[in-house]
C-alpha cells in the first residue's frame, strides 16, 4: 500500500482544515488506518485510528471533540477533520496502514505502510 498525504497549509487559531490520504492499492479496505503528527522538537505522536469499516474511531486526548476521522473505501481514502485549531496543532501529519483490526493498536510501530506527511501550521 502506498500512501499520500495532503491537505496541509497554513491556518489561523480556531480555524478548520481536512486531511486527506489517498492509497494505492485494491486492498486499502482491510487496512485500519491511523492519523499521527510531529512537532518540531518533539517525537511523533497517535492523533486518531479508523476501523477498516469507519464504523470505530479512536483519538488522543488533546485532539477529542475537535478532530474526526472518516474514510471513503470507494475512494481509497482516509480524512481527518481538524477543527478548533490551536498553535499546538501545528505539524506534520503523517497517516498509516496497520493491517492488523485492533482499536488499541495506537503505537507507531504498529503501522506497515506510512505516507510522506503534510505540514499543517496554526498561527496564533
Amino acid at each position: 500500500v502506498q500512501l499520500q498525504a495532503s491537505g496541509g497549509g497554513l491556518v489561523q487559531a480556531g480555524g478548520s482544515l481536512r486531511l486527506s490520504c489517498a492509497a494505492s492499492g485494491r486492498t486499502f479496505s482491510s487496512y485500519d488506518m491511523g492519523w499521527f503528527r510531529q512537532a518540531p522538537g518533539k517525537e511523533r505522536e497517535f492523533v486518531g485510528r479508523i476501523s477498516s469499516s469507519g464504523g470505530l474511531t479512536k483519538y488522543a486526548d488533546g485532539v477529542k471533540g475537535r478532530f474526526t476521522m472518516s474514510r471513503d473505501n470507494a475512494k481509497n481514502t482516509v480524512y481527518l477533520q481538524m477543527n478548533s485549531l490551536k498553535p499546538e496543532d501545528t505539524a506534520v501529519y503523517y497517516c498509516a496502514a496497520d493491517r492488523v483490526p485492533s482499536y488499541f493498536r495506537v503505537s507507531e510501530r504498529n503501522y506497515d505502510y506510512w505516507g510522506q506527511g503534510t505540514l499543517v501550521t496554526v498561527s496564533s
